[in-house]
């Protein structure tokens, strides 16, 4: 099973991708912690983990394929560059 999702950020544009984060966690029921220059998601999804998002740095975070959220994952990331870019991929 294991499915990770690996990707680099430079965002921008950091207080308005935090404003956009809020709206979209609240609605999905997830929860979202913010510090200086990261966010983390925790979703509603077993075996699922956590996104961490620095404001420029690379991550990765496993979804195991797990549906909705390695598609939300992945649409939140896309999301990154209209706030600044991202480059992203899977294995």
């Amino acid at each position: 099973m294991g499915h990770t999702v690996y990707y680099v950020t430079r965002i921008d544009r950091w207080r308005e991708f935090r404003d956009f984060l809020e709206k979209v966690c609240g609605g999905l029921g997830f929860r979202l912690v913010e510090g200086e220059d990261t966010v983390m998601i925790f979703p509603e999804c077993r075996g699922v983990e956590p996104l961490e998002m620095k404001k420029n740095g690379k991550g990765f975070v496993k979804t195991n394929l797990v549906e909705p959220c390695h598609s939300i994952y992945l649409l939140v990331l896309h999301s990154v560059s209209s706030f600044g870019s991202v480059e992203l991929w899977e294995d």
